[in-house]
């Protein structure tokens, strides 16, 4: 099915350096991408970037203001992107009445307001261009049921699923389509903390119907479809990748 290959397109994947984000830049490379991938440690900027043949891209997503410029160097040095993946983002487990006021603003400004200042910075440029492209964001399933432990994060994923829409809405005239992913607990880095909790994994896998957490790949192929032309009439849309945790 070449329609679900990715040669000559070029994509941006933050947060690449490990776990999932490092997956899905290894399965767009795979169907043929060009991969940039950015982190906040300049060390493993230059490992994505060794990894990918490309050049090394630190991005702290707290700092909305550097985003144009970001953009307008990476369309310098990329000759320009046409798929973005808003993969970074943090999780503070925490029981609801003790979550703070910073740990409220750092979930919020990683994994919301920093994925949508870049979103629209690199929209912008597409826009101003004439050209179209794709954009994929990483849910969760904390965006669509209650979890414990969640608020923050649950919240700040919710409202990343509503943006994909409005986005979706404004955006799809101009050839530019936005969707989203949810997955369910996928064994990485920001999941260590909860499954390594035997009581509480336990109790997650009880959630879950096909009775399994998630791995990274079973996620990046739904990526991929999104960002491809297979899905070319897809957009607005958040596919629920969490093993039937929300159909009950």
């Amino acid at each position: 099915m070449t329609d679900l290959r990715l040669d000559g397109h070029t994509a941006l994947v933050t947060g690449a350096g490990g776990g999932l984000g490092r997956a899905i830049a290894e399965r767009l490379a795979s169907l043929g991408a060009t991969v940039y991938g950015t982190s906040r440690n300049p060390e493993t900027a230059e490992h994505i970037a060794a990894r990918y043949g490309t050049v090394p891209l630190t991005l702290d997503l707290g700092n909305t203001a550097y985003f144009p410029e970001f953009v307008s160097a990476m369309q310098r040095v990329s000759g320009g992107i046409d798929l973005l993946v808003n993969n970074a983002g943090i999780n503070i487990p925490r029981a609801a009445v003790d979550v703070t006021q910073d740990d409220w603003d750092a979930v919020m400004n990683a994994n919301l307001k920093g994925s949508f200042f870049l979103t629209t910075a690199v929209a912008r440029n597409w826009l101003e261009r004439k050209e179209g492209g794709s954009i994929v964001n990483i849910a969760s399933q904390a965006g669509l049921v209650a979890i414990e432990e969640r608020a923050a994060y649950g919240t700040s994923k919710a409202a990343l699923i509503h943006l994909t829409k409005v986005l979706a809405l404004e955006w799809a005239r101009e050839g530019i389509r936005v969707n989203a992913v949810a997955p369910t607990f996928v064994r990485t880095e920001l999941t260590r903390s909860t499954l390594d909790r035997p009581d509480w994994a336990a109790e997650l896998l009880g959630r879950i119907p096909i009775g399994r957490f998630g791995e990274p790949a079973d996620i990046t192929g739904a990526v991929a479809f999104l960002l491809s032309d297979a899905a070319s009439l897809i957009t607005g849309q958040t596919l629920a990748i969490d093993g039937g945790y929300t159909i009950r």
